[in-house]
């Protein structure tokens, strides 16, 4: 497998409150990956994506490199390490005042030659990348896809919609917090891209599966993608990771 993960701060912003960590285990032939994407101002932000990243990969990597990990202990395991993140940050933000209200999104997992397991929270996202096409995974924990789900408006009319950036469930913000669990079959030559709201608010998922077709490392699926976010004005953080089978 190879993988590849790049970050910026966009042509807006002045701080890039995204963070992204790619971990190989090979004791266990399988990628360690997150993306977070913070909240809550400029410093409040970046911490608690910095904190929730290190935490959820370093909770997972530390459980798989044990002899007593049985394979199918995915879920529990990815469903703990996030609850772990969440109170990384939920206990750094009542003890710093000036981090009150902190959060951030988060999406991540492990990622085999044949599986994908993976959890998210928030609005950054999940896909699964074949020569045949591309699939969200994930499911955005925003107010929009309320709306589309409630049929109140389209799927299209969602994409330009002025609360679109609205999310439901963020990490840090709450004691608890509920993540959703995925798991993707995968075989030689698929895909997993994970990517903050910066990049799939200006890049359309055609674009994304065109650009994974016509490149064949990740590092320039990713470079690709960034460059397209940037000369489109990219408005907010972006972030892209790419784990190719």
């Amino acid at each position: 497998m190879r993988s590849f993960g790049i970050t910026d701060k966009g042509k807006v912003r002045s701080e890039n409150q995204d963070s992204y960590i790619i971990e190989n285990c090979d004791k266990r032939k399988s990628v360690v990956a997150v993306i977070c994407d913070g909240m809550g101002g400029a410093k409040a932000g970046d911490l608690a994506s910095r904190l929730s990243s290190k935490e959820f990969v370093s909770r997972i990597f530390e459980s798989l490199v044990t002899p007593r990990f049985f394979i199918g202990n995915q879920e529990k395991l990815l469903r703990e390490s996030c609850a772990d993140a969440n109170g990384v940050v939920y206990e750094y933000s009542r003890f710093d005042a000036n981090y009150n209200g902190m959060g951030t999104t988060l999406v991540g997992g492990i990622i085999t030659r044949r599986k994908a397991f993976l959890v998210n929270v928030g609005d950054s996202r999940a896909y699964h990348l074949s020569k045949l096409g591309i699939e969200q995974i994930s499911r955005d924990h925003s107010y929009v896809e309320e709306l589309v789900n409630m049929g109140a408006i389209t799927r299209e009319e969602a994409a330009n919609h002025q609360k679109k950036n609205i999310i439901t469930r963020a990490l840090g913000v709450d004691r608890s917090v509920e993540c959703d669990y995925y798991e993707c079959p995968l075989k030689s030559g698929d895909g997993i891209l994970l990517c903050s709201d910066g990049l799939s608010n200006i890049v359309s998922d055609k674009e994304i599966h065109d650009c994974f077709l016509k490149n064949s490392s990740p590092e320039e699926v990713c470079n690709k993608l960034m460059a397209l976010a940037l000369e489109r004005g990219a408005r907010d953080n972006v972030t892209v990771v790419l784990v190719k089978i």
